[in-house]
């Protein structure tokens, strides 16, 4: 299937790799610096079921908290449409995510299985035309069977 119009670096393709180098660098705990690179500058915007989070300090806030609480995550994508409409692309991404918490004083990790169905919007920053993430919420989260509670 052809790719729909594209503004400078806006592709269906970019988007979807945008998406899987995201959740890798998510899988590897990557620097906040390095986090910093798949969002927008300005006007960045994340939804979770733990509460809302905006800008970079917003953002720091959210990594901070996940990267220490969960380890051993794996991100797969399971779908992601793309929509392009002029210098942005609204996103529909399944994702399947699995990690371990542990809660002290807990003599074991606990195994967490999720679908996640997000919403992206993505756009094109000043810095480069690569696309990054502008919004990000977070629709629902299923559990898998035999997940632990988040």
């Amino acid at each position: 299937m052809p790719e729909a119009p594209a503004v400078r670096g806006l592709t269906e393709q970019a988007v979807r790799a945008l998406a899987e180098q995201w959740y890798a660098a998510l899988d590897r705990h990557d620097g906040l610096d390095e986090m910093k690179q798949f969002v927008v500058d300005e006007g960045l915007e994340m939804r979770f079921p733990e509460g809302t989070f905006r800008g970079h300090a917003g953002f720091a806030e959210w990594y901070a908290a996940v990267s220490y609480r969960f380890f051993d995550e794996r991100h797969t994508v399971t779908d992601t449409q793309v929509v392009i409409d002029g210098a942005e692309a609204r996103v529909h991404v399944h994702v399947n995510w699995q990690a371990r918490t542990w809660r002290p004083p807990a003599a074991r990790s606990e195994w967490l299985g999720f679908d996640a169905d997000q919403t992206w919007v993505v756009a094109t920053g000043r810095r480069s035309w690569a696309p990054l993430i502008k919004t990000y919420i977070c629709n629902a989260l299923e559990p898998m069977p035999g997940s632990a509670a988040l």
